[in-house]
């Protein structure tokens, strides 16, 4: 069985740099709070910036809880994360689908283009989950946009 990845573009007024280090440097100031995996809201969400990376949320009690892994670090241009999410939207070591993100210069911005992929490995859940994470996709990637036309504040 094979289950279409979601893909979504979005043309941001930032430079590619600044695209891609407000995705993978500032998540939590976008990601919206409701949606974290942990027993507590996160404080801050990070992707170690190297491949084999952790990405996880870390709550205002120190508690880590891992979402996946980095598998392709190729600032400012691409990034790839290993969404180790099961089913039940808890972290599984040996479960991966794909989340690739695309940065590439449009005029004075960028357009960026985010795929989340291998959707069948959920198996007899699979339509389910792409109708879930289809339906969540662009109320984040919008919550990313917009963050990402802010103008710095440092």
């Amino acid at each position: 069985m094979t289950i279409a990845p979601i893909r979504r573009t979005v043309t941001v007024k930032a430079a590619p740099q600044r695209a891609f280090e407000r995705f993978t440097q500032q998540m939590a100031k976008w990601w919206p709070a409701e949606h974290h995996t942990g027993g507590n809201p996160f404080n801050e969400v990070v992707i170690e910036p190297r491949v084999d990376g952790r990405w996880f949320e870390r709550d205002t009690q120190g508690t880590e809880t891992q979402w996946g892994k980095v598998l392709t670090w190729e600032p400012p241009a691409r990034v790839v994360l290993a969404w180790q999410l099961s089913a039940e939207f808890k972290f599984d070591p040996d479960f991966i689908t794909e989340l690739e993100l695309t940065f590439v210069p449009h005029g004075t911005g960028t357009q960026v283009t985010l795929e989340h992929r291998n959707l069948e490995r959920y198996g007899e859940a699979a339509e389910k989950i792409r109708a879930a994470l289809d339906g969540g996709w662009p109320g984040i990637f919008q919550s990313y946009a917009d963050f990402a036309d802010k103008e710095p504040t440092t």
